[in-house]
């Protein structure tokens, strides 16, 4: 992924998801170090809250859905659970209230679980909300696959992308 690329290839996913397996286990790792200090049943209920809060209401609506059209409300939840900007700020929130505890680490395990094993990453509209190979994503995948990239001339590629609407139809 780049900024002009929107998608990941095998290896970039793997890379992303071994990075966030490293976030997982130092998160585990730092529970452990301070068991003692450790709420568990804190840290269980600051784990589970995301997908209670963002997940488990769109599968809901997902297989009770005929044709598993949701609203997009839905996904908006879910995004918005699963966002470390958003659980950043609960974190800040529930310290400034609370002070500091261990079992906060429950929320960033369980983003880094989620990206790490399962893969997932915000949804967008218009994918199904239960991951299902999008038709057009699997024409992407043959035609990236088929593409032979030791012939391609990128420089020209970046100027025919780039040059002015009026120029191309020249």
């Amino acid at each position: 992924m780049d900024t002009a690329n929107h998608f990941f290839t095998k290896s970039t996913a793997l890379n992303a998801r071994a990075e966030y397996a490293l976030g997982f286990l130092v998160c585990l790792w730092l529970m452990i170090a301070h068991w003692d200090a450790l709420n568990f049943w804190l840290a269980i209920a600051l784990f589970a809250y995301i997908d209670l809060v963002g997940t488990v209401p769109g599968l809901l609506a997902y297989h009770r859905s005929p044709d598993g059209q949701i609203a997009r409300a839905y996904y908006l939840l879910y995004d918005v659970m699963h966002s470390a900007v958003t659980q950043g700020l609960v974190m800040i929130g529930f310290v400034s209230v609370f002070g500091f505890h261990w079992a906060l680490l429950g929320i960033p395990t369980h983003l880094c679980v989620d990206r790490a094993m399962f893969n997932n990453y915000p949804k967008p509209f218009g994918l199904a909300f239960d991951p299902v190979l999008h038709p057009a994503f699997q024409r992407f995948q043959a035609d990236y696959a088929a593409f032979d990239t030791a012939a391609a001339d990128w420089k020209a590629i970046k100027h025919a992308r780039t040059a002015p609407v009026a120029a191309r139809a020249v």
